[in-house]
């Protein structure tokens, strides 16, 4: 199985929707970070949860981390988080949403912190 990751740099990359089944995938290609910035419920029932990704990642000895954001709002506070989790978590790092638009624009925003 190929993921569609869009690779920024080497250090860090976005993808849409992701389950706990693409996580090893995501193990193998070299990633040591998850950011999931899609609120759990935005896409109804059937999109996975943010528990069960989660626990998949954890078991697989990946470093997970729940942000989630709405598209076009953040907050300062969410940017700023994104900023400290670029900076601490190992990378690389993928970060996910619906279409990974949004963990892409949530990037670049970080990146203007100081």
């Amino acid at each position: 199985m190929s993921l569609p990751i869009t690779c920024h740099n080497d250090q860090f990359g976005t993808l849409g929707q992701i389950d706990a089944s693409h996580l090893a995938e995501i193990a193998k290609q070299g990633y040591k970070s998850v950011i999931n910035n899609r609120p759990d419920g935005e896409g109804g029932p059937n999109q996975p949860s943010n528990a069960s990704i989660q626990a998949e990642a954890e078991k697989l000895g990946l470093n997970y981390v729940y942000l989630p954001v709405v598209p076009g709002a953040f907050t300062p506070a969410e940017v700023q988080e994104m900023a400290r989790l670029l900076k601490t978590m190992p990378g690389p790092i993928l970060a996910f949403c619906r279409s990974g638009a949004r963990s892409t624009n949530l990037y670049h925003l970080a990146l203007q912190v100081a």
